[in-house]
C-alpha cells in the first residue's frame, strides 16, 4: 500500500502509548514549575500536546507541526488548543514561552548548532527547553535500513534521502551550557513489547524512520522494500515464544533552563 505524507498520522498513532510515555518522563521533573504559556514543536497528532496540557492545565498552549494531517487529528483531539501548520526550522514566534517542548521532533531538523540556541532565545527569562530525541541510530533497525537504502538495488532511487546526524549527550551539554543556567541530560532505553513481532517492528518504523524513504518509492517498490527490510530484521531481533518482540529503543532527554 502506497503511503503519502498526510497518511502518517494514522500509522504513527498505532503505537501511541509507547510513543507518549517519554513525554511524561521528560516533563515530570518540570511539574512544579509555574508555566503561563507553552508550545509543542512537532506536535504530531496531539498526543504530546495532551500530556503538556495535563501537566500545566492553567497554561496557554500552542502547537506546531509540518503535516496538515497531523494538525487535523490534533485539532480534533484538543479543540481549545491553537494548532498551526509550519516548520520548526522556520519558526519565528512573536512572543516568548515559559516552556518549549520538542518531543521526538528535532531529529528531523538540520543544523542543531544554530537551532538549539535559537530555541533558547525564544524562552522567557525563567523558561525551559524540554527536548526528547530518539538516540537509536546505532540500533539494528537503523543500521539495516541504511544498508538496504544504499544497496545497489535502491541507492539510485533513495540517494536524495538525507540521514541527519545526531550528536551525543556531551555535545548537547556543551552547546546548551553557553545559553542556559542549568542543563540536565539523561538517557533511557525503553523495551517496547510488540505483540505482532517483526511485523510490528516494521510498522513502528513505517511511522518514523522509514517515512522519507517510502515517500520516494512507488507503491510496488514500497512493498518490495518493506519485504526486504522485514527479512533483514528477522535476523537481527529475537522473537519470543509467543511471537512477540522486545524492541530496544534508547532516547536522549534534555531540560535546559534559560
Amino acid at each position: 500500500m502506497s503511503v503519502s505524507l498526510n497518511q502518517y498520522a494514522k500509522i504513527y498513532s498505532t503505537f501511541e502509548n509507547e510513543r507518549t510515555r517519554p513525554v511524561f518522563d521528560l516533563l515530570a521533573p518540570l511539574a512544579t514549575r509555574t508555566t503561563g504559556n507553552a508550545i509543542d514543536l512537532g506536535c504530531g497528532p496531539g498526543n504530546s500536546t495532551e500530556v503538556l496540557q495535563r501537566f500545566f492545565p492553567q497554561a496557554t498552549i500552542a502547537a506546531l507541526d509540518s503535516s496538515e494531517d497531523m494538525i487535523e487529528k490534533a485539532q480534533q483531539r484538543l479543540p481549545h488548543v491553537r494548532f498551526d501548520v509550519g516548520s520548526i526550522q522556520d519558526w519565528m514566534p512573536n512572543e516568548h514561552y515559559d516552556l518549549i517542548l520538542a518531543n521526538a521532533s528535532l531529529q528531523w531538523v538540520p543544523n542543531h548548532q544554530q537551532l538549539y540556541p535559537h530555541l533558547m532565545q525564544q524562552l522567557s527569562p525563567t523558561g525551559v527547553l524540554a527536548v526528547q530525541t530518539p538516540d537509536n541510530l546505532g540500533e539494528p533497525a537503523h543500521e539495516l535500513l541504511k544498508e538496504l537504502a544504499t544497496s545497489t538495488q535502491w541507492r539510485s532511487q533513495l540517494s536524495a534521502v538525507e540521514r541527519l546526524p545526531r550528536a551525543n549527550a556531551e555535545w548537547y551539554f556543551e552547546l546548551l551550557s553557553a545559553h542556559s543556567s542549568q542543563v540536565t541530560i539523561w538517557r533511557t532505553c525503553y523495551f517496547h513489547h510488540l505483540k505482532g513481532g517483526i511485523d510490528d517492528v516494521v510498522d513502528w518504523f513505517r511511522g518514523s524512520a522509514l517515512r522519507p524513504y517510502l515517500l520516494q518509492l512507488s507503491e510496488r517498490d514500497q512493498v518490495q522494500f518493506l519485504t526486504q527490510y522485514k527479512q533483514m530484521l528477522q535476523d537481527a531481533y529475537s522473537v519470543l515464544d509467543d511471537g512477540s518482540v522486545l524492541l530496544p529503543f534508547p532516547r536522549l532527554f534534555i531540560n535546559a533552563l534559560r
